[in-house]
Formats: structure tokens, sequence, C-alpha cells
């Protein structure tokens, strides 16, 4: 018995209050709407009507959302957006301290932070009896960003020197935090009795957008803190810059599976 079929037998055996499951007869959701379905992660309707540009947001703080639909009738550019989260940005490091007492050095900048990973897309099994489509349907299952690393901070510089010393020498920049990695893109599980007109329709009606997340970019090394001057070239030296960092890693291409009532 597949997955689907036990998750189908599971839906008509246990309590609805334990699933946490939206049951309806008809949902309409406008034109240029979004609907949430918030902290369920299933769905049934007998019927649901999407009118044109409208949207429906799975649950993304669950990997798996299931939709069971009779009948779905679908208008232009309707949306069933699952695309994971974008990681975010590393933490910035701090700048270096200059001081301001004389002849003496900067302290360093602090290392950016790494960016943070993106989320996975949804898994999403779609249970469907009847389709129609009166323009396309973009089922977004793409995996999220990674975040872009923290800048590294700059160095502070040395402070002026004197007669009787030396400038302070510059202290060194932050190094460059690396780049969160993008996540998977969910798999699409849909299940009906017309599947073949279904396939029929993907990538013309229908477009499957579950593509891995983009990898994050490095953070930008932090600049060098700059020597203190002192008189009779009695300088001090100057810090070094921050070390470059890396891009975190792509997501792979989610998949499109097809079982049949």
């Amino acid at each position: 018995m597949t997955c689907s079929k036990i998750f189908i037998l599971l839906l008509f055996l246990l309590p609805v209050t334990l699933l946490a499951q939206i049951r309806v007869g008809t949902l309409i959701i406008k034109k240029h709407e979004v609907y949430d379905i918030g902290q369920s992660d299933i769905l049934v309707a007998d019927t649901l009507i999407m009118l044109d540009s409208s949207r429906l947001v799975l649950n993304k703080l669950k990997r798996e959302n299931y939709l069971r639909i009779g009948t779905a009738i679908i208008g232009n550019r309707c949306v069933i957006d699952g695309h994971g989260i974008n990681g975010k940005t590393g933490r910035a490091g701090k700048s270096g301290v200059s001081p301001t007492v004389p002849c003496s050095s900067g302290l360093p900048g602090g290392n950016g932070g790494r960016g943070l990973d993106g989320t996975p897309g949804i898994n999403l099994f779609l249970y469907l009896e009847r389709i129609t489509l009166r323009g396309t349907l973009i089922i977004d299952l793409g995996g999220g960003d990674g975040g872009k690393g923290g800048d590294g901070g700059n160095g502070g510089g040395g402070s002026p020197g004197t007669v009787h010393c030396f400038g302070g020498d510059g202290s060194n920049g932050g190094n460059a935090g690396p780049g969160g990695n993008g996540a998977n893109g969910g798999t699409l599980t849909l299940n009906s009795a017309i599947s073949q007109k279904i396939k029929d329709m993907i990538g013309k009606q229908i477009l499957v957008r579950n593509g891995g997340g983009y990898a994050g970019s490095p953070g930008r090394a932090g600049y060098h803190g700059p020597a203190g001057l002192g008189p009779a070239r009695k300088n001090g030296k100057d810090g070094l810059p921050g070390t470059e960092s890396a891009s975190g890693i792509s997501g792979n291409q989610g998949k499109i599976n097809f079982e049949s009532n």
C-alpha cells in the first residue's frame, strides 16, 4: 500500500481534532486574495475555487502538507505556495574601536556570522478528483535561499603618536561570514483518477516550481585599521584586512510523483 493510500485511510479513521485538519464544503479564494491554512497541514474541500491571482499558502512549519480536493476550479495566475523560507543574513561583526589616548593601537573588528540556511520546500500530497483550469496554476515548492554571510567589522585605527612615542598600530579587520546553504525543493505527489490529464497540463497550464534554493553569498571582509601617524615618521603599522569566506551550497531539485486511484 502506498503512503498516499495509507494517508487516505487515516484521514477517515482518525479524529478531526487529532489531525488538526481544515474541512470545508466549498472554499472560495477571491481575486488577489491570500488564504493561509495557518497551523493546519491538511485541507479537505469538496470544491476549491481559486479566482484570478489568488494564493493558497501552505503551512511552512510542517515538512509535509496534504490537500484533498473533490473539484478544483482554478482561474488565471493562481498560486499554491509551499516555498521554503529564505535564510537570514548573518550577523555583522562590530567595528574595532579607535582609541583617543595617544600612541595606542586600535581594537580588531569582529568576525561576520554565517548566513542562515534556507528551509526546504514543502512536500505536497495533492489528492484531486476533477479540475477545471481557466489559466495557469503555479505550484511553488522551491527551496529557500541561503542567507548572505555577515560582513566583518572594520579594524580600529591607531591613535596619533607624540615626540615621546610612536603612533598606535591599526588593528585587523574581522573575517567575512560564509553564506548559508540553499535548501532542497519539495516533492509533489499527485494522486488522481485523471493523472494522465494532469500530466499533460504539467509545464503548460500547471507550472511546478520546485528547484533548490540558491546558495548564500559570503559577507565582505572587514577593512584594516590605519596606522596612527607620529612626528618624525614615528608612525604605527597598518592592520591586516579580514579573511574572505565562501558561498554556501545550492539546494537540489525536488521531484514530481504521480499515483492513480
